[in-house]
């Protein structure tokens, strides 16, 4: 039996974001689409026993699982370190840069292999989005990726261009995506959903973590310009690092409490229901990798919003409307007249809701899940 040890920690964490979901929905879909002969064990750090049980509930089917004696933060100082490796040898894939990464010979053992994901340069092109820490740790990581990754995930070609421009990784680089969460469905009890939410007849939806690199602060100035459409904006998200308070920025703006909802993270019946119900879907987002959320709302054949980073340009492949950053102190009136112009126009929001939902199409987990296994089976 061939053993592929994924790194599924990022589950576990305490924002799990996007990498956490990506995460979630690889392993589980690798677990599903293993090849005769080959199983799937996970890789956590120490963690309370109710951990480990609900990552059990989350990834059914999971042969085994790795629980290292370190907590999280050591862990990944250890890896970065490299004092502290796994035990045994074979097929390790790291779904972050979190992931053990030492010298071995392929040559002499072709099954003691190591495949690392890269999910964006921000670390290199964006520095001031992400703590001073958080950026010496990714720099660190990549540095050991290239000595010592016999493969490396990107999510996107804009990021594999990015990315070889810092390392002449070669043919290592392999771009594989995303996709919608199976569970991210339109759930029986929509209405009541949408009663309990308290939802508006019309409303601006985004989504993603509260931190700087997500644009936050921009969007609420955009919804404070003469331009935007007179609807509210209800945001979904955990709270990140930077302090990102938007309580402060909307009194700061002299906008209206009703004007902004901040409805943390929500379930995914919950999320469902608010995506295929907004009027139109923003993503402002300075720097992304790859941008699930996009396609989440191109599922629902929800109008999209988005900034004009190239990994976004390349997900979305113009099914949304295009909002350029480069004119920092412009982008807001751009973000403002993009949003009237999709809430204001019915016939262009059900336009762009036709081409999202062809552009969601394109993507898959079991697709994503076989790459990498193809991947495995290359090296």
């Amino acid at each position: 039996m061939l053993t592929l040890r994924v790194v599924v920690d990022q589950i576990l964490a305490p924002v799990p974001g996007g990498i956490g979901r990506y995460t979630e929905e690889l392993t589980r879909e690798l677990i599903a689409t293993a090849p005769r002969g080959c199983d799937v064990e996970g890789i956590v750090a120490a963690h309370p026993q109710e951990a480990y049980d609900r990552l059990d509930d989350k990834l059914p089917g999971l042969a085994g699982m790795y629980r290292s004696v370190l907590g999280r933060r050591e862990l990944s100082i250890a890896w970065q370190t490299g004092v502290i490796g796994l035990p045994g040898r074979g097929m390790v894939h790291g779904t972050s840069l979190m992931t053990p990464l030492y010298k071995h010979d392929r040559e002499l053992a072709p099954a003691t292999q190591t495949a690392v994901t890269i999910h964006d340069t921000v670390p290199w092109t964006n520095p001031d989005t992400l703590t001073a820490q958080g950026v010496r740790w990714h720099k660190a990581m990549a540095k050991r990726a290239y000595r010592f990754a016999d493969a490396v995930v990107v999510p996107t070609h804009a990021v594999a261009g990015e990315l070889s421009e810092l390392f002449p990784f070669g043919d290592r680089l392999r771009v594989i995506g995303g996709a919608v969460s199976t569970d991210l469905a339109t759930p029986p009890d929509a209405d009541a959903i949408a009663d309990e939410l308290d939802l508006p007849e019309r409303y601006i939806l985004s989504v993603g973590t509260l931190e700087p690199r997500k644009g936050v602060e921009p969007l609420l100035e955009a919804l404070a310009h003469p331009d935007a459409p007179d609807v509210p904006l209800l945001i979904v998200g955990p709270p990140g690092w930077g302090d990102v308070s938007v309580d402060s920025v909307v009194a700061r703006l002299g906008l209206a409490p009703d004007r902004v909802r901040v409805l943390g993270r929500v379930p995914d019946a919950s999320l469902a229901v608010l995506l295929e119900r907004a009027s139109v879907f923003v993503f402002p987002s300075l720097a992304e990798g790859f941008g699930l959320p996009l396609v989440e709302a191109f599922s629902f054949g929800t109008p999209v919003v988005h900034s004009d980073a190239p990994a976004l340009v390349e997900v979305a492949a113009g099914a949304g409307v295009i909002v350029p950053r480069d004119d920092t102190a412009g982008y807001p009136e751009r973000l403002a007249q993009a949003l009237f112009q999709v809430v204001n126009d019915t016939d262009l929001a059900a336009r762009l809701g036709v081409a999202g939902l062809d552009r969601a199409r394109a993507f898959s987990w079991r697709d994503s899940a076989e790459k990498v296994w193809q991947l495995h089976a290359d090296l």
